[in-house]
């Protein structure tokens, strides 16, 4: 019999990438999450190996860098904490460090991304 806290343990440090994803609110629905994983939108690099994803049910952890495209920009963003729901946005916030390019970041764009 698998020890409780060793499972809580895993629980804490690895997920499903469209529940990720759908929790840090990248996505409005897990739907959206999944189809884009399914369409091998979303990149991830775990111990220094990028792949494309394409299944839903693979796994993340925590440490793991995520990249892909939303409404024009990069986001790239590091996995903090897996989360337990999908909670208000600053809830959100803290589940990921930003490493997108500075002027890709949509704090700093203030809105739509400019057109050139």
């Amino acid at each position: 019999m698998a020890r409780p806290d060793l499972e809580d343990q895993a629980d804490a440090t690895s997920g499903r990438v469209d529940i990720w994803l759908w929790h840090a609110r990248f996505f409005k629905t897990r739907a959206l999450a999944a189809e884009m994983v399914s369409k091998k939108k979303i990149r991830l690099t775990h111990q220094g190996r990028q792949v494309r994803l394409d299944k839903p049910s693979r796994s993340v952890h925590v440490g793991d860098e995520v990249m892909f495209t939303l409404k024009g920009r990069i986001t790239r963003v590091r996995i903090v904490q897996m989360g337990e729901r999908r909670g208000p946005a600053s809830e959100a916030r803290a589940l990921y460090d930003d490493l997108s390019p500075p002027d890709q970041k949509s704090s700093d764009l203030g809105g739509d991304p400019p057109i050139w």
